[in-house]
């Protein structure tokens, strides 16, 4: 129907009450960005986040239109294809602090201070972020990625604002340990903590 937020998810005719404040939501997406987590563990996290019921309340036989349902819902409603490919250029954990204090700016108030606020909703006051500091770092990461020119001033702030608008490139625990081995062979201190 028009107008409403989905509370709940309909599985093969069953409708499951669905868990749908942003931070729920937030935290199923870092998890889809964990390097660690196997598809099949992602898909978990996924509905033993979204569904009440969590995943033992859901048949067997249905738990992948669950999950199906679930990537729905986390799209706004659009279809479950696979998006395309595109460069990323944000990230909820990273861009946390700017992402915050765009959104508050767009809703009139500091979001986080509310006790709920549905996914939907939340991302259509992210979907309205216009200028400031998060749009100009999204816009010079774009252009990075599609390999385009920065104009002189936006070249001058990438310079000034690196460390924010470069995107850490994350590794899994395996990948860690094989870069630790090189820094050993190379003499230099492995990192701390990953």
């Amino acid at each position: 129907m028009i107008g409403t937020l989905p509370q709940s998810l309909e599985v093969n005719g069953t409708a499951y009450p669905i868990r749908t404040d942003y931070r729920v939501a937030l935290t199923v997406i870092e998890a889809f960005g964990d390097n660690n987590l196997t598809a099949e563990e992602k898909a978990i996290v996924a509905i033993e986040c979204l569904f009440q019921c969590g995943i033992a309340g859901i048949p067997q036989k249905d738990i992948e239109e669950a999950y199906n349902q679930a990537i729905w819902f986390l799209n706004r409603g659009d279809t479950i294809e696979e998006p395309r490919a595109q460069a990323k250029v944000y990230d909820f954990e990273q861009d946390e602090q700017i992402i915050f204090s765009a959104i508050n700016k767009v809703a009139g108030k500091e979001v986080r201070e509310c006790e709920y606020m549905h996914f939907w909703t939340f991302m259509g006051l992210f979907s309205e972020i216009g200028e400031g500091t998060f749009a100009t770092i999204v816009s010079i990461r774009d252009k990075k990625a599609k390999g385009k020119k920065l104009d002189k001033w936006e070249l001058d702030y990438y310079k000034t604002h690196k460390s924010i608008i470069d995107l850490k490139k994350t590794y899994t625990d395996e990948e860690e340990a094989e870069r630790d081995a090189v820094r050993i062979l190379l003499g230099i201190e492995p990192k701390k903590g990953g």
